[in-house]
């Protein structure tokens, strides 16, 4: 199916009636307290707290584009205080009180983004939620099993999860063929571009400069260089998630990999009678080929997952366009959970990037030696773990010892990707295993294919 309208960055922007006008460039050369690469979430929440905590200093924000042209402007608005990647990997270098610490500092990140939001009038369709996982076959519904139970074993909150059956879960969203799933409660729906625009007018008017359509070419101790002239700065952050490959010298530091979604028509209310979905769960499935889907304020549905998921030597789409066979692929995936849409029209298409460290694992920290800082790598957490990141890096820029500056991501560091072709050819393989085991499951195969388990070694996931 064709997609009305394809790219132009996201369907959120066109909710917001426009991609926003950018504002001026880096004036020439300055100097500042603190120079933050990137107006997205990590450099906005990182902007917030530290000018909260201290009014006086002089921070400065560099933006290629315009604050939320990036992941932060183009997600599935998932505020789930998630944690999705391997405890046992934080682990090897922690303590098991240290991550389950850190497990219900990222669930506590739905409060306090909702709280600067109330605080700050921003006005981003936010609304308490459900995560809702399903399950259609025998191997996604003991899948769903094992995770209901490693969550709960790890949570403070052991009530924060719980297994439903299948009359439970089709209670909630009518899915085909769901045989069960799980749910995780305290989690949020945002509209992504409202929040990230409402963060980055909230900064200005604490008094941070935030110069748009100004490139960084270079990043060293003390300097940040641009197109436009030079920041000289003692401290640096690089909050660049997805596009942290462009900058020369971190081609190898994360993978950029692709997500893309499409939005439907608004939905007849005789439709929504027939899908349910009254408590507007965030909606993922239990299947290897993740997807992720939201209702959103004006009773669309959103539909996300990797269509292509890697572009070679890690380049980024234009302006969130996709391929159609990826919306084609997206649109197979909605109608088969919810066949009740099959008739429904698709609106808009668009894609982006995200951030991937080789072992799958977000990290925050600030090298003591260069000031240079950094956050990421969110394998698609980033609307939660980012304000994390913006409390963490806040402190340990201003030399506080906390609870947050103890946590095991800090200062996390782990091995560079391979260069190409090897990353290329070692993410394709990873997700034709991915949809050769998602098949094999769904023909009748009670467990787990050993497939997946040989596309996660391949790559580290």
């Amino acid at each position: 199916m064709q997609a009305k309208r394809n790219g132009d960055i996201s369907f959120w922007y066109a909710d917001l009636g426009a991609v926003p006008a950018p504002r001026p460039p880096l004036p020439g050369n300055i100097e500042a307290d603190v120079a933050i690469v990137g107006a997205g979430y990590t450099g906005l929440w990182t902007a917030y707290y530290l000018k909260k905590a201290r009014p006086s200093l002089r921070v400065a924000v560099i933006e290629r584009q315009f604050a939320g042209f990036g992941a932060s402007g183009r997600n599935g608005g998932w505020l789930s205080g998630g944690f999705s990647w391997s405890r046992e990997k934080y682990l090897k270098t922690s303590s098991r009180q240290g991550v389950m610490a850190m497990q219900k500092a990222m669930a506590g990140c739905v409060d306090e983004v909702i709280r600067v939001a109330t605080a700050e009038g921003i006005d981003a369709d936010i609304r308490r939620v459900d995560n809702l996982t399903v399950a259609t076959n025998p191997a996604q519904l003991e899948r769903a099993r094992e995770e209901c139970e490693t969550i709960r074993s790890w949570d403070v909150d052991p009530g924060r999860v719980e297994m439903l059956d299948a009359a439970a879960t089709r209670a909630r969203i009518n899915v085909r063929n769901v045989m069960g799933g799980f749910v995780v409660h305290g989690q949020a729906r945002v509209q992504p571009a409202k929040l990230v625009r409402g963060l980055a007018a909230a900064v200005e008017r604490l008094g941070v400069s935030i110069y748009e359509q100004t490139t960084v070419t270079t990043i060293a101790k003390g300097s940040v260089t641009t197109n436009r002239g030079i920041v000289r700065a003692e401290t640096i952050i690089r909050a660049t998630e997805g596009f942290t490959a462009g900058i020369p010298g971190e081609e190898r530091t994360w993978l950029a990999l692709n997500s893309a979604q499409i939005v439907t028509e608004p939905l007849s209310p005789e439709l929504w009678r027939a899908i349910g979905w009254d408590g507007h769960e965030l909606l993922g499935s239990a299947a290897h080929a993740y997807c992720y889907a939201q209702r959103t304020r004006e009773g669309r549905i959103t539909m996300g997952g990797r269509g292509v998921p890697y572009r070679y030597g890690s380049r980024t789409d234009i302006n969130g366009q996709t391929q159609q066979a990826t919306i084609d692929q997206l649109h197979a995936i909605l109608t088969s959970l919810l066949p009740q849409t099959a008739g429904c029209r698709i609106e808009h298409a668009w894609c982006g990037v995200l951030g991937v460290p080789r072992d799958w694992c977000t990290t925050v920290g600030l090298d003591p030696a260069t000031r240079i800082g950094w956050a990421g790598g969110y394998v698609g957490l980033g609307v939660s773990s980012s304000n994390l990141s913006g409390r963490t890096l806040a402190n340990l820029i201003l030399e506080e010892d906390t609870e947050l500056t103890r946590l095991p991501w800090v200062n996390r560091k782990v091995r560079r990707w391979e260069p190409e072709p090897f990353r290329w050819l070692g993410v394709h393989a990873m997700y034709q295993l991915y949809s050769i085991a998602d098949r094999r499951e769904a023909a009748g195969l009670a467990q787990t294919s050993k497939l997946a388990a040989l596309a996660d070694s391949i790559t580290g996931h």
